[in-house]
């Protein structure tokens, strides 16, 4: 008779438990301050990319995917950023770098394209086994969920953890 007037405490443990681990899950693995771990891909036009080669310049490791419809509803803000960015005269010039966790490169290439996200670095995150962010660059930088960002400073090191593309904009331009 006592346990039946325990199970309201009983359930909000387990509610409590579900969500701490579910937030606790999908936490950035890297935070400020540490080291952006370097990768390799091929890029959409077939060039071979490491993130080494954009020292020098902010970068925005955008990880997104064609499928994903709050990545597709925030690109135009990521268009945004980038022209902004991308070719400043005064300021900080920002690269951004797209990676598409995707099982179809058709897909991707068309939603790319049908987005207008027209800066050069696009690479494929590709998985053909169960696990959706199992792709190398998404498995190394802890990817769980997308959209997911991260901002790199000149020197390699990340500036943040999973800003929106307001917080990147803030964090370029601090005196707006």
């Amino acid at each position: 008779m006592k346990m039946l007037k325990n199970w309201p405490i009983g359930l909000l443990l387990l509610i409590l438990l579900y969500f701490g681990g579910r937030y606790l899950y999908f936490q950035p693995r890297y935070g400020s301050g540490e080291r952006a771990p370097d990768f390799s891909g091929r890029l959409i036009d077939g060039s071979d990319f490491s993130l080494a080669q954009l020292r020098g310049r902010h970068v925005l490791l955008h990880f997104w995917g064609s499928w994903c419809g709050p990545c597709r509803r925030e690109n135009p803000e990521l268009r945004q950023l980038y022209r902004e960015f991308a070719f400043a005269e005064s300021g900080p010039e920002l690269a951004i770098v797209s990676v598409a966790v995707e099982r179809d490169s058709l897909r991707w290439q068309e939603a790319r394209l049908r987005d207008g996200l027209d800066w050069p670095y696009h690479l494929m995150d590709a998985t053909e086994s169960l696990r959706f962010f199992g792709g190398p660059i998404a498995a190394l930088y802890g990817v769980r969920a997308v959209p997911t960002h991260y901002l790199v400073g000149p020197n390699g090191a990340l500036l943040l953890a999973d800003p929106s593309p307001a917080e990147v904009r803030a964090f370029l331009r601090p005196e707006e």
